[in-house]
């Protein structure tokens, strides 16, 4: 069914919006060095800013495009991870202060989902689609 192929499209392209949007938050509003401190202040090594970024910035090319995105969409569930602990303090609500952790968690499941299902129409490098055969 072609609709399946379109709503992974969809979720590709939103999800990889999301990742470019985090990634320019940390270069342009926050900037890499206060985006460093504030890793410091959570008890991440601060350093650590400049490679997620990377990452949340190469990876929203990647997953927007449709190269390996599944592929990527797992290798970066750890920095949501990392938001999702993060935040866990502040409650389940995004709206809390210092926001809560229901929105990296949707993300960590909406990145499995892709991760799951396939990268969607229009992808330039399609990804191995998963299967639990491929496991055995």
């Amino acid at each position: 069914m072609r609709s399946h192929q379109y709503g992974l499209l969809l979720l590709r392209l939103a999800l990889g919006a999301m990742w470019m949007s985090h990634a320019l938050l940390k270069l342009v509003v926050y900037t890499l060095p206060g985006t460093a401190a504030f890793f410091d202040s959570q008890g991440i090594p601060g350093v650590l800013a400049y490679p997620v970024f990377g990452a949340e910035f190469v990876g929203a090319i990647a997953i927007v495009a449709g190269v390996y995105a599944r592929q990527v969409a797992l290798l970066l569930v750890p920095i949501l991870v990392g938001a999702f602990l993060v935040h866990l303090p502040n409650g389940w609500v995004f709206t809390a202060t210092g926001g809560g952790f229901e929105y990296p968690l949707f993300l960590v499941a909406m990145s499995f989902v892709l991760w799951l299902s396939g990268d969607g129409e229009f992808a330039i490098a399609r990804s191995e689609r998963f299967t639990l055969e491929a496991l055995a």
